[in-house]
């Protein structure tokens, strides 16, 4: 233990570093700014929801203007996911999850900085730039936390955590939606109530201060003794037995940088197929249905309730969050994945074709919410176990942002499909694409429940 104690790595000498106390408390930080960040994420992407309005009227900007205004993070998350993983994976996951939050802090500031007399931004390009340069800082939370957490997390519960992290985004979205009307009812300047999420990146900034880097990123480096170092200090005994089994067998592979194009070698080509397309299939039809609830249910003929009922699939989405996500490692990857896409499946076939009693429609798109959005936990999972380390932030990044291209391409094109293709020919294609997923789920999705991380990458390597 001394040798470990004299280790640079080491800030408290009056504390036993290599107690599982004191991995327990590291294991619970490290979840806890990883949750941070997700909860940071869905704040400002919900936060402008209640200040549409006032944003529009005091700019006096059109909708398409304002529209651009809301969708700039999703543009930025498909520009950011990508470059920070390819970052993430040359630079560290150490440095990388500190300068994303110190981004979040830069743009989150601006729009406080912009309510002093409108001192900076006066048009909506400018309020355009600071929110695609949140999503920029979003894509990376998604490219870097995930890959950091499933990296230090231990098997039996990595699924646990990594769902844990979308349930923190539902939660940090709704919470939004809530302090920014009150805020917004009680006449408060629209530019510190985007502004308000500065806060928020501030305390989790300071609270990544000190965090250590990834032992399998040390060892892919060819760092290997400072990477079986942390893996001693941080990590519980099993985890720590795995790496010093990685750290033996890394001759040949490492120091080597992962590129993009690596992708798509016969290594990782699989794994590349399957996070990219899974994610893809389920977000498009989930980001569109959630966006448009409304509109969806006055189609279906609910009237003044469709807010409620919005409301309503919402909580569903956030209670198959939270249960998928306590499932994760009972039941299996698999068990959570393949059987809930059938049956969304088969719901969007009936709500699309049948014209039931409302009550019994309302009851289906909310079991719709439910177990899509199960489905769309595992997001958050599969990325950061079936790629190996060297492009483990690459490969998360790449798939985040194919799955923008989903969730933006749904979300823009429902309104207009509904108007010009009807409801019923509208759901039939996301019923098409759901399918696309369960059968490409049916045929890739690995059983990944209780293995080490280099078990599940090998999965997809021979």
């Amino acid at each position: 233990m001394s040798t470990l104690d004299e280790t640079p790595e080491a800030h408290t000498p009056a504390v036993d570093v290599t107690s599982e106390s004191f991995k327990r408390k590291f294991m619970f930080r490290l979840v806890a700014v990883m949750v941070g960040g997700m909860i940071l994420d869905g704040y400002i992407l919900g936060i402008i929801g209640p200040v549409t309005s006032t944003i529009e009227d005091s700019l006096n900007i059109n909708s398409l203007e304002l529209g651009l205004i809301a969708a700039g993070p999703l543009f930025g998350i498909f520009i950011g996911a990508p470059i920070c993983g390819w970052a993430t994976d040359k630079w560290g996951r150490k440095p990388m999850f500190l300068m994303d939050m110190g981004l979040f802090v830069l743009a989150s500031f601006l729009q406080f900085f912009i309510a002093i007399g409108q001192f900076f931004v006066d048009d909506w390009i400018q309020l355009f730039v600071i929110r695609l340069l949140m999503g920029v800082a979003i894509g990376g939370e998604y490219a870097i936390g995930w890959p950091l957490l499933s990296e230090f997390a231990p098997a039996r519960l990595r699924g646990r955590l990594l769902g844990s992290t979308v349930l923190a985004w539902y939660f940090g979205f709704m919470i939004a939606f809530f302090i920014g009307t009150l805020m917004d009812n009680a006449g408060i300047n629209w530019r510190i109530i985007l502004g308000s999420s500065t806060v928020i990146a501030v305390i989790l900034f300071i609270a990544r201060l000190g965090l250590p880097e990834s032992p399998r990123w040390l060892l892919q480096k060819g760092r290997i003794a400072e990477g079986q170092s942390i893996a001693k200090r941080y990590m519980n005994v099993v985890e720590a037995m795995e790496i010093e089994l990685e750290a033996k067998h890394k001759e040949e592979t490492s120091g080597k940088e992962g590129r993009f194009a690596d992708l798509f070698n016969k290594e990782n080509i699989r794994a590349t197929v399957f996070a990219s397309g899974f994610w893809f299939c389920a977000s498009t039809p989930y980001f569109a249905i959630a966006t448009f609830a409304v509109v969806v249910l006055e189609d279906f003929g609910f009237g003044e309730d469709s807010a409620f009922g919005a409301v309503g699939m919402t909580v569903a989405a956030t209670l198959g969050v939270a249960t998928t996500a306590a499932l994760l490692d009972k039941l299996g990857r698999r068990a959570l994945t393949i059987p809930p896409q059938w049956v969304t499946l088969v719901l969007i076939l009936i709500l699309a074709w049948w014209d039931g009693p409302g009550w019994l429609m309302l009851t289906m798109l909310l079991a719709f919410s439910f177990i899509n959005s199960g489905v769309n936990t595992l997001t958050s999972v599969y990325p950061g176990e079936v790629f190996p380390t060297e492009v483990r932030g690459i490969g998360t990044g790449f798939a985040s942002a194919c799955s923008r291209i989903g969730a933006g391409l749904g979300t823009f094109l429902l309104p207009w499909s509904i108007d010009n293709l009807g409801m019923a020919t509208s759901l039939t294609i996301a019923a098409i694409i759901i399918l696309a997923g369960t059968l490409l789920s049916q045929a890739l999705a690995p059983e990944t429940k209780g293995k080490s991380l280099s078990e599940t990458a090998a999965t997809f390597s021979h």
